[in-house]
């Protein structure tokens, strides 16, 4: 999968991918998926824009369209998941098309969005949770690892930019780069200076909290700069890194906490007998949360929410 991702430089795209937290204006409250004007009307609202509805369970959970994908993190954070473009202007064009189309429907249902790390007055129990079966098994098993990761599903934001590569050295020296230089995007792009209302130490609470969230799958990856790296070890991690489900027919199965190298073998307690597919796979590469991931691009994951120049900002500086 990694090296099929291989591409020559006159098919690499950029990918931008950003959330934002939704609140009802009248109140501020954060709206709960199938309340009147809440989250789900959102979805629908957007239909008028040429996007489709996506449904789990009988709820729409997502949307496609041109501008790539709609989806809802666990509170109901919206997150614009770009398509593949050629130029940082036409992501930026990309972003500006999708957060006009939002402030519409927001205005519709009486919404607006606020783009930062964090949010800077709510508390976990006054935020909805998203119908949606992966988030509720997420949910389960966070606190069984970290203190911080129910903060983390909950009440943050991020931007991301994805890039594509064009060899495995290639994707070394860009893993190596970006992994080196994350530090120096999460300050650039600090916004969440604010807990419950009050000052909280930091100038970046959002990437705090990943200190604390999930320590066999997020971090720095030292192995990254050590000599050999490549597909083979990245999947090696990959492998390392607990399950959270499998997804069949139509429904997650919960097998948090187990290995997917016992999948492989046929051995995993939450599926007895049965072994990956390839979308197992990819569905696996999508709970690892290090600085840098790698699917069959690259992804910059680390900076904050905020205003909104910073998401035409953050892929200008991952492309140079």
């Amino acid at each position: 999968m990694f090296e099929r991702g291989c591409k020559p430089p006159a098919q690499w795209r950029i990918g931008t991918e950003h959330e934002k937290f939704v609140y009802r204006r009248a109140d501020h409250r954060a709206p709960s998926y199938d309340e009147p004007g809440g989250i789900r009307d959102l979805l629908m609202a957007l239909t008028p824009f040429g996007w489709q509805p996506v449904t789990e369970g009988g709820n729409v959970i997502a949307l496609t369209g041109p501008d790539g994908g709609i989806s809802l993190e666990p509170a109901g954070q919206f997150e614009l998941s770009g398509a593949p473009l050629e130029t940082i202007h036409q992501t930026c064009a990309e972003a500006g098309r999708h957060l006009d189309q939002c402030k519409t429907a927001g205005d519709a249902l009486g919404l607006g969005f606020l783009g930062l790390g964090f949010w800077p007055d709510k508390r976990r129990d006054e935020l909805p949770v998203m119908p949606k079966g992966r988030y509720a098994i997420m949910l389960r098993h966070m606190p069984r690892v970290g203190r911080l990761g129910l903060d983390m599903m909950l009440r943050t934001c991020t931007i991301q930019t994805n890039l594509d590569y064009a060899s495995e050295a290639d994707m070394v020296r860009k893993f190596r780069v970006s992994l080196a230089l994350q530090p120096l995007a999460t300050a650039l792009f600090a916004a969440s200076p604010f807990t419950e209302g009050r000052p909280n130490g930091f100038l970046s609470y959002r990437s705090h909290i990943w200190t604390d969230t999930d320590p066999a799958r997020t971090g720095m990856l030292p192995f990254v700069f050590e000599e050999g790296f490549g597909f083979e070890r990245y999947a090696r991690y990959a492998l390392e890194v607990p399950m959270y489900f499998v997804y069949r027919d139509g429904r997650y199965i919960d097998a948090a906490g187990q290995s997917f190298a016992d999948f492989l073998e046929g051995r995993l307690p939450a599926l007895p007998g049965e072994r990956p597919r390839i979308d197992d796979w990819k569905d696996h590469l999508s709970t690892a949360f290090p600085e840098v991931r790698m699917k069959s691009y690259l992804e910059m994951r680390g900076a904050d929410g905020g205003p909104w120049g910073r998401i035409c900002a953050l892929p200008a500086l991952w492309v140079g």
